[in-house]
């Protein structure tokens, strides 16, 4: 057991994109803890289908609220319906995300908003609603899921690179403000994770080493408790994310578009 969850339990978790792959794995594992939870997403069928098996299995409470947070003013949404089911959150784990392979121009605007809502806007307006309860108790956790994708310009992945990019530092910048508030901030780092994220971002995947869904919450509970601001899931992730600390961001930015060119152009 993760001895700085243990010091949560019978705390309330809010989890976003808990229906499936790494927010189901969260939703389990704290539950597994004794952590009361929130649970959020699109498929409200699904999260209480998971809320009956957890409440049964671990003898929690868990909440169900059915959101699109990729939608303008979702996170606010959310905000007021926990409030109004007098509701508090001392963990709160910004799971949602999505993203697209494929050239620039050949997504939709639309598309790219709702990305941009869901992996930045949603993350940074649910931080920004939920922190002050916990820095008035002096006592919470943030997890930001960010990614890999995080350390370097992506062509052809170009606006959720970027994205990750920005919740990778801005996970990080919240984590030095408040060192010394009783609030830790966790950026999780996934590599290639096997989830249906492939499937929606029409991702070639075939033949790079992918993580499991219990590997990224063994990763974070392990970072929690080393007090870490970010973590990069799996050693081989972890060495890829140096490069462009070796390379120039040229040479880096040209090998990076010759691996995922072909890999595009084959899945489209």
């Amino acid at each position: 057991m993760s001895s700085h969850l243990s010091t949560f339990k019978n705390s309330t978790a809010l989890i976003t994109g808990a229906s499936s792959g790494i927010g189901k794995a969260y939703a389990q594992k704290l539950a597994s803890l004794g952590i009361h939870l929130i649970l959020t997403a699109r498929s409200e069928q699904k999260l209480n289908e998971l809320a009956n098996e957890l409440q049964k299995k671990y003898n929690i409470q868990v909440e169900v609220i059915g959101l699109d947070l990729a939608q303008p003013h979702a996170a606010q949404k959310l905000f007021d319906e926990v409030q109004a089911r007098k509701l508090s959150v001392e963990i709160l784990i910004n799971n949602a995300g999505f993203g697209k392979w494929s050239k620039f121009l050949d997504q939709s605007a639309a598309t790219y908003n709702e990305m941009m809502l869901l992996n930045m806007n949603s993350v940074t307006s649910l931080c920004y609603l939920f922190l002050p309860q916990m820095l008035a108790s002096k006592k919470g956790i943030m997890i930001n899921i960010a990614s890999t994708a995080a350390f370097q310009p992506l062509p052809y992945i170009a606006v959720y690179g970027a994205s990750k990019s920005y919740v990778l530092n801005f996970t990080e910048a919240l984590a030095g403000e408040y060192a010394s508030s009783g609030v830790k901030f966790l950026a999780v780092c996934p590599g290639n994770t096997e989830t249906n994220f492939t499937q929606v971002a029409n991702a070639d995947t075939r033949g790079m080493k992918s993580s499991s869904v219990e590997d990224v919450v063994s990763a974070t509970l392990v970072a929690l408790d080393q007090n870490k601001t970010s973590i990069i899931v799996g050693c081989s992730n972890y060495l890829t994310a140096q490069l462009p600390r070796i390379l120039s961001r040229k040479k880096m930015l040209h090998m990076v578009e010759r691996i995922l060119r072909d890999r595009v152009l084959k899945a489209s």
